[in-house]
């Protein structure tokens, strides 16, 4: 009986604490999603010359702390910030593309990071942000910011991720390689891209290979924005495909699951590459993602075409990781008319079939990326 009555209390608790985490990870999630709302009317509103956006966003006693010719700490009143939009023709894009680049939010307040290119200008503005919740509603009530020159250009790649925490029904870990995302990462921001992430559920993903003895891989794992935008990737809804130059499919063992036959993912890779005539790319297990994209003309995208990936012989075959995978790479590539190629382990190897540029190993990573990257330059002086 006394076994029963403390058993009963451990199931009230375990109730009580589960609905307690619940409802504190839906305040968190409410009002960031609110902040974010806050400041992409900022971000939107000084893009498209749109005031009565921008007014949305702050609080009408705000002041801004800017900088300028022999004055490093400008104030300027909100109302006449607002003011330098009006002039313009409203919805017209005034060469300003906006990026939320993290939040942090603590009770009541919150700070935020935006970043600003102005492509035309080769100019990178850093606006740092204190916003408060007020009456339920979340409001600018300071910012600053500061410019430097950039290399980038405003074109984007989109990275292709996979939300799989484990292998299928076992309680093995699997992830997206961080090496992976760090190496092919790296080259497009040093060539003046931006790089957006995509996984068929957003949010955070798991990540798997992460060495923090390499000197990249700590590079960027304690980089707060770019951890930041891995927590937060965007859903498969959020994605505009017009805006991407090219899609990578990133590997590591969580590729296997949930992307492949992902039909939305599969419908903005096959957009880029068709309507845009972007290109599509992938690395490793990333491989995997391609497998089941077809044309227009209802045939297969890798037939006919030199592909790379993790060849099959080098998978563990009789481990339970690999009895979990809903297919395999190389024989579903194959069975597809496609020509897979690879070297040996530990090799890099990288085909280019047209616009479509595949890599065996996470060693391939950099490279694939700078094959896109030379693609889309080529393009671009023709």
């Amino acid at each position: 009986m006394k076994t029963n009555f403390i058993n009963t209390i451990i199931s009230i608790a375990l109730l009580v604490l589960t609905f307690v985490l619940t409802s504190t990870s839906a305040y968190g999630q409410s009002n960031e999603s609110k902040i974010r709302q806050t400041l992409t009317n900022y971000i939107q509103g000084t893009s498209y010359n749109r005031p009565k956006q921008i007014e949305k966003a702050f609080h009408q006693e705000t002041s801004l702390l800017l900088e300028k010719k022999n004055n490093p700490l400008w104030r300027v009143p909100v109302k006449q910030y607002i003011s330098w939009f009006e002039n313009g023709k409203v919805g017209e894009f005034t060469g300003r593309i906006g990026e939320i680049m993290n939040i942090d939010v603590a009770g009541s307040v919150a700070t935020a990071k935006v970043e600003i290119i102005f492509p035309a200008k080769k100019l990178r503005y850093t606006d740092l942000f204190l916003l408060k919740k007020l009456n339920g509603n979340w409001q600018i009530i300071s910012k600053t910011a500061s410019s430097e020159e950039t290399i980038n250009h405003g074109k984007r790649i989109l990275f292709i991720v996979s939300n799989a925490h484990f292998h299928g029904e076992l309680d093995k870990a699997a992830g997206a390689s961080f090496s992976e995302i760090v190496n092919a990462y790296h080259a497009f921001k040093q060539a003046g891209y931006t790089v957006d992430f995509v996984s068929p559920e957003g949010g955070a993903i798991p990540l798997a290979y992460i060495n923090t003895s390499n000197k990249l891989d700590k590079q960027y794992l304690y980089n707060h924005d770019f951890m930041y935008a891995l927590e937060h990737t965007r859903t498969p809804q959020q994605i505009i495909p017009e805006h991407y130059k090219a899609v990578h499919y990133i590997g590591g063992s969580s590729a296997m699951y949930g992307v492949a036959d992902n039909k939305k993912i599969q419908a903005i890779s096959m957009e880029i590459y068709e309507k845009h005539r972007g290109i599509i790319s992938s690395v490793c297990h990333g491989t995997a993602g391609i497998a089941h994209l077809k044309t227009s003309d209802g045939k297969y995208l890798v037939a006919g075409k030199r592909i790379s990936g993790y060849p099959d012989a080098y998978e563990n075959q009789s481990a339970a990781y690999f009895q979990q995978f809903p297919f395999k790479i190389q024989e579903t590539i194959e069975q597809r008319a496609g020509e897979f190629k690879y070297s040996a382990r530990n090799q890099a190897h990288v085909e280019v079939d047209g616009r479509v540029i595949t890599g065996q190993n996470y060693l391939s990573s950099a490279l694939v990326a700078e094959k896109i990257i030379e693609l889309l330059a080529g393009e671009a002086e023709q």
